[in-house]
């Protein structure tokens, strides 16, 4: 597990120091309580949590692009496994992509949804450094998209609905990757969940990054937990190729338009998963509660469609994606309204 420190971010210091201070009291407080200050105590205590969670729920409804990728990046985040355990029951995980070999960034398996059988499929990054190396810190090879590709098949063929956890700064980009297929499988991958003939729900739970992401991410729904990013390209890549230099990462974050906010106003992601006070980091189980929430609801009312309904709304949901409009008395683009 990450040291406490490692997970602090600068922005979050006042929260720190209060919680500390808080801490203190609650201690004092223990020891007192039978004292002539206890119920002055005891009143302090809860003022005190009141502006504990006012000035989270501050700091995190005005992050920065930039202070929200440092969010979706912290060692302290709930990944794959966290909420596989949190969500799902009886998960059964299935290995590799009968090709190369088994890769570990990339996690799939059937599970129970509550009630529902479901295809499950996600990034893993790994809690510690070798679990990371093993894992490549996210970002899968080719044959981490070829198992997700099989398994996704799979499911098709049996009815399963297809769920799918979105959390990698990208495919990895290394001449041994590349020289196994690694831009083929994902265009493969993005074909094939296009016309898969099951529902599909696809969340991003912390990074979303480039190519790595879209392998699994071609669904019915997609949806974000409120502080993650989704994402052409990550920050530091976007400034590195546009000032030469990662140091204006914060800039490249704010331009590229990649937080949820700005995507769901756009219409790119459907839904916004709201997260507990202070970030999933803090609480793995309300926001494991809350992302199963959707979950359910959206495999329910997907489940709903006659097929060729499911699969015209998803080829039509990402028709629209990059259309704009300018003007009131602009007539419409391929039969789309001014609303797109």
């Amino acid at each position: 597990m990450p040291s406490p420190t490692e997970s602090r971010l600068p922005f979050e210091a006042p929260i720190y120091e209060m919680e500390a201070r808080l801490a203190e009291m609650e201690a004092t407080y223990a020891k007192n309580r039978a004292g002539v200050d206890s119920t002055s105590i005891a009143e302090q205590i809860r003022r005190l949590r009141r502006e504990l969670a006012n000035l989270k729920r501050t700091i995190y409804a005005n992050l920065q692009p930039w202070e929200s990728v440092q969010v979706s990046r912290l060692p302290s985040r709930p990944q794959t496994r966290d909420y596989i355990d949190l969500i799902f029951d009886q998960f059964v995980e299935l290995h590799g992509d009968r090709a190369i070999g088994d890769d570990m960034a990339v996690v799939t398996g059937m599970a129970h949804l509550g009630d529902e059988k479901v295809m499950f499929i996600g990034h893993q990054k790994g809690k510690n450094l070798a679990e990371r190396k093993a894992c490549n810190f996210g970002c899968a090879h080719p044959e981490g998209y070829r198992k997700a590709l099989h398994k996704m098949k799979m499911a098709a063929k049996f009815g399963l609905p297809i769920v799918t956890f979105i959390d990698t700064p990208g495919a990895y980009p290394g001449i041994a990757a590349e020289e196994r297929g690694q831009a083929a499988i994902i265009a493969e991958n993005l074909m094939a969940m296009s016309q898969l003939e099951t529902p599909i729900v696809c969340v991003v739970i912390g990074e979303g990054g480039s190519g790595g992401a879209l392998g699994i991410g071609v669904g019915d729904r997609l949806a974000m937990l409120e502080h993650s990013y989704y994402s052409v390209i990550s920050p530091e890549g976007c400034a590195t190729i546009l000032w030469k230099s990662n140091e204006h990462a914060p800039r490249a974050a704010e331009a590229l338009r990649m937080t949820s906010r700005d995507l769901l106003r756009m219409k790119i992601i459907d839904e916004v998963i709201q997260e507990p006070l202070g970030g999933a980091h803090r609480d793995h189980r309300e926001a494991a509660s809350s992302l199963k929430s959707m979950l359910i609801r959206a495999i329910r009312e997907l489940k709903e469609l006659p097929r060729e309904q499911l699969l015209q709304n998803r080829y039509d949901k990402f028709r629209r994606i990059g259309i704009f409009l300018e003007g009131e008395e602009q007539a419409p683009l391929n039969g789309l309204t001014g609303d797109h």
